[in-house]
């Protein structure tokens, strides 16, 4: 069991080591990528029981979302590292002269505290790492109590591969995540609701630590379904993503908005694609992943007989194996309570809106929290574009789900109450480095224009150079 002591005797010994300077070579640090990356193909069978003994995930389901994409992320790690940490040079300008040429070290921060998420426990807290080993961190792993088994695997393959004064996790519930916050960790990286974000960052903010925060965003994610979209593809598209690990996912779709003139048709398309992908009973299906714990669980099905008058598919549950099928509410106006929070859960709200309207839609979504994905579907790209290019969101995708995450050399971010800073590929290279600009001075010609005295005929000779060399 880890406590006050062990917290900050295991924070006291990965400081020694940071400073130390073994994790300054970057050939190092690829070679501590390489082990990690290894470890992961090594347990990858392990890797799929333990995420189906904690969310009820399909072996190929748990390779697509937490394992594959983990992997993804080590190979561009490792093949843009020592591109990216390579210093940059200036010329630092006449006004400098004559210390001709600036720096731009890519500094690591330190210590690192990385607090994942129970919905992808290997890619959001290994994933992480990966940025953080890039960096040149030692790291401190909170992982997640919700999911046991997930987390015990974390620490024996962590443990088998690198020294605890190094990277360590560890286990428990809240009262472990606080005493960790207590101390004073160099970087801070948090991945899970705006409400525990809200208490990290307050936390972070006792000893000024820079953080970066991943969340869901207060009033969920939308899509939007505009009345000359393709209905099949949109409803085939957003079932998947709706059935995905049953709804628990940062960027899943909390709420879909669709045109009023073609609501009928794509609530039809919608629960026909849903019955292609599950079957005719999803709490049958044996790939149909479960909720996390009896409480969410709880909170799912007393949302759903809250509108039960609204359900048109699914609707049921299974509460012995935490399982709730996806389930269609319609029609929910644009300002009821349920598309006012994040849901969690395959709990999906259709709301309809004359599509004429569209701006005012546009409007009630800018006027709440930003979401940390947006989604539309239209046949007319250049007004998605453009719609893209004036909210406030995370991240999206035109006529497609959640694959923007995945493409490699884009960061993935949120923006407000969906998040702070950016990480994936060279976009977490720079979340867990900071740049330092160091001018290389020299002794020989300078000249005295920066001194004293700056009256007197020599003072105006000054005042015409600094105005020549500063314009």
């Amino acid at each position: 069991m880890w406590n006050e002591e062990s917290i900050h005797t295991l924070v006291e010994r990965q400081r020694r080591f940071f400073r130390s300077g073994a994790t300054l070579d970057v050939d190092w640090r690829f070679r501590q990528l390489e082990k990690l990356k290894q470890a992961v193909l090594v347990h990858r069978a392990d890797l799929e029981r333990a995420l189906a003994a904690d969310l009820g995930r399909s072996p190929l389901e748990a390779y697509f979302c937490d394992i594959g994409s983990l992997l993804l992320e080590i190979n561009e790690t490792m093949r843009g590292l020592r591109r990216w940490a390579r210093p940059e040079t200036h010329l630092s300008g006449l006004h400098a002269f004559p210390s001709l040429v600036t720096k731009v070290y890519k500094m690591p921060y330190g210590v690192s505290l990385i607090i994942s998420p129970y919905n992808f426990p290997i890619l959001l807290s290994l994933g992480v790492l990966t940025a953080s080993i890039a960096g040149g961190n030692t790291a401190v792993i909170k992982a997640s109590s919700k999911s046991p088994h997930c987390t015990a695997l974390l620490d024996e393959i962590l443990s088998t591969c690198f020294t605890g004064e190094y990277v360590q996790v560890v286990d428990g519930g809240h009262d472990v995540a606080d005493l960790c916050l207590a101390e004073r960790f160099d970087k801070i990286f948090y991945t899970g609701s705006p409400r525990v974000g809200t208490h990290v960052l307050e936390a972070a903010a006792r000893n000024l630590t820079p953080t970066a925060l991943e969340l869901g965003g207060e009033t969920g994610n939308w899509s939007i379904v505009r009345a000359d979209a393709d209905l099949k593809d949109a409803a085939r598209k957003i079932a998947f993503f709706k059935a995905l690990n049953s709804g628990q996912i940062c960027i899943d779709i909390n709420q879909v908005a669709v045109a009023e003139e073609v609501a009928e048709d794509f609530v039809r398309e919608l629960k026909a694609a849903f019955e292609r992908q599950l079957g005719p009973d999803p709490l049958q299906n044996p790939e149909y992943p479960r909720l996390i714990t009896r409480a969410a669980y709880e909170k799912c099905a007393a949302t759903a007989e809250r509108y039960r008058s609204r359900i048109i598919y699914g609707g049921a549950g299974d509460a012995e194996r935490l399982r709730y099928a996806p389930t269609i509410l319609y029609p929910i106006d644009r300002d009821e309570e349920i598309v006012q929070r994040e849901l969690f859960n395959p709990l999906l709200p259709v709301v309809p809106y004359p599509d004429r309207e569209i701006d005012a839609l546009l409007d009630t979504i800018a006027g709440r929290e930003h979401g940390l994905a947006l989604y539309l579907f239209t046949r007319n790209v250049r007004w998605a574009k453009r719609v893209l290019q004036t909210q406030q969101y995370g991240g999206g995708c035109i006529n497609e789900v959640c694959l923007h995450m995945m493409v490699r050399g884009v960061p993935f971010n949120g923006v407000g109450h969906s998040g702070m800073g950016a990480y994936h590929g060279e976009w977490g290279f720079r979340e867990f480095t900071h740049p330092s600009a160091v001018l290389i001075g020299s002794t020989r010609l300078n000249l005295p224009l920066r001194e004293h005295p700056y009256g007197g005929a020599g003072g105006k000779a000054k005042r015409f150079f600094i105005d020549l060399f500063e314009r």
